[in-house]
């Protein structure tokens, strides 16, 4: 009922002219992952596959309405979703088509496997309270608002839509738009050029998205679609650094194969486990069995890029852009971080690692924290979803201990909404997740900068 109020409001500004785009830098790998990440419960639910494939020319950030961007995405997701059988397969695409001056022109596409659509039905999409057939509302649901919104909203990013489909096979949603290339930020990333891996993957399109991926940063990735392939490559190269394993490989499974390879070289290499979101479950024995990492399909560059960071691979000296020293200031400076997924402690360890962190997992053991060293800490970055106590109710607590220490939210909900819940509870500011390390850097020098060395020493 609220998605469908929501949508006629959205029409309603539409036809009056009020509908407006609200310009901001956003990340637009982050913007889509969370799109994505919410359709899939839905998809798991139909046991269907969603692919991604982000074009590495297209800008990491830029300048635009990510909020409407993600509206027009999640609408073409959510009907990929309705309209496919279950088993079946949605892939979601962005591809850079041009730049100039600035402003890229890129084409995102939303397909399926779905039931399709004659032409007359296509012709009928994009019109208001219009759906491809009369029976639809009632056997699938829904309003016919969703795609006639996402054509407005297009045509305002100087944009166009369309559909590609044929009735029993399927449908591709494509759309247009120009966005601003925003100010290039440095990264930290480590040099793989040294490193070798080896991926083993029975879907060829993950395994070739995930070789696309860690070759652009230097890395040598060798492929296998089976476990046997994946044996005889270990006895050809004995000298791979990593192991990026799919759960459900043929004959021999992925927690065998992993327990095959780490037998063959104990202690010497790292095994990360592929999973499926509906296989979410495995994560914890996975690690039992001695898997270093696991990661959930689909899979973005950020999800590798931020589990390779926390590995002793790390090499400071190439991070483009940034000096030793842009973190080494900081050093004397003491912060709390409330964080319960393990690897995002240690990312956050890797990027600050000249400043001393105390790490809590969970809210109740942050305040427990704080309340016992009063005066101790510079500043509090809070994770908002946590177990037992959430970042909203341990900042709450936490103000009424100490109204000026900075705190900042590290979360990967970056909508208005939410950073206004974050401002409610008393955080200063917030940080995105997945982590960008110029990001992180501004917040250090919005608020330690002020830190003289004889305050530090006090404490």
């Amino acid at each position: 009922m609220l998605g469908i109020i929501n949508d006629v409001l959205d029409m309603s500004k539409i036809e009056s002219g009020k509908f407006e785009l609200s310009l901001t830098e956003f990340n637009f790998e982050k913007m889509l992952q969370r799109v994505v990440n919410v359709a899939t419960f839905r998809a798991d639910e139909k046991r269907q596959k969603i692919t991604v494939s982000v074009d590495k020319e297209i800008p990491k950030n830029m300048i635009g309405d990510d909020q409407r961007l993600a509206q027009v995405i999640t609408n073409l997701l959510s009907n990929a979703v309705k309209f496919t059988p279950d088993g079946g397969a949605i892939g979601v695409s962005a591809q850079s088509l041009n730049e100039e001056n600035g402003i890229c022109t890129m084409q995102i596409s939303v397909s399926d496997t779905g039931i399709g659509m004659s032409p007359e039905q296509q012709a009928r999409l994009f019109t208001s309270f219009q759906q491809a057939e009369s029976s639809t509302a009632r056997k699938f649901g829904g309003t016919g608002l969703g795609l006639a919104i996402s054509k407005s909203i297009v045509e305002m990013m100087d944009g166009h839509i369309w559909i590609e489909s044929e009735l029993g096979k399927g449908a591709t949603f494509n759309f247009v738009i120009k966005v601003k290339r925003a100010p290039k930020k440095a990264e930290l990333i480590s040099d793989w050029s040294n490193i070798r891996i080896l991926a083993a993957d029975n879907d060829p399109a993950a395994l070739m998205s995930f070789k696309e991926i860690v070759e652009q940063y230097g890395a040598v990735c060798d492929t296998a679609f089976c476990s046997e392939d994946a044996l005889r490559l270990r006895e050809q190269n004995n000298a791979y650094d990593m192991y990026f394993i799919d759960y459900k490989m043929l004959c021999i499974n992925g927690p065998e194969l992993a327990k095959v390879f780490r037998e063959k070289d104990p202690g010497k290499i790292h095994v990360i486990m592929i999973l499926e979101a509906e296989r979410r479950e495995f994560e914890k024995d996975a690690i039992a069995e001695g898997v270093y990492k696991t990661l959930l399909k689909p899979i973005f560059p950020s999800d590798v890029v931020d589990l390779m960071n926390t590995l002793h691979f790390t090499d400071r000296q190439k991070i483009e852009g940034i000096q030793e020293n842009d973190i080494g200031r900081f050093k004397g400076c003491r912060i709390l971080l409330a964080e319960d997924v393990e690897v995002n402690r240690e990312i956050v360890l890797t990027f600050l690692e000249p400043i001393t962190i105390d790490c809590a997992e969970n809210g109740i053991e942050a305040v427990r924290m704080f309340r016992e060293a009063p005066g101790c800490y510079d500043m509090i970055f809070m994770d908002v979803q946590m177990p037992e106590m959430d970042g909203y109710e341990a900042t709450r607590r936490i103000r009424e201990l100490d109204k000026d220490i900075p705190i900042v939210a590290m979360t990967a909900n970056v909508f208005r909404e939410d950073v206004e819940k974050c401002l409610e509870a008393g955080m200063n500011g917030h940080v995105g997740k997945p982590f960008d390390f110029d990001e992180i850097i501004e917040v250090l020098n919005m608020y330690l900068c002020n830190q003289t060395d004889n305050n530090r020493a006090s404490k």
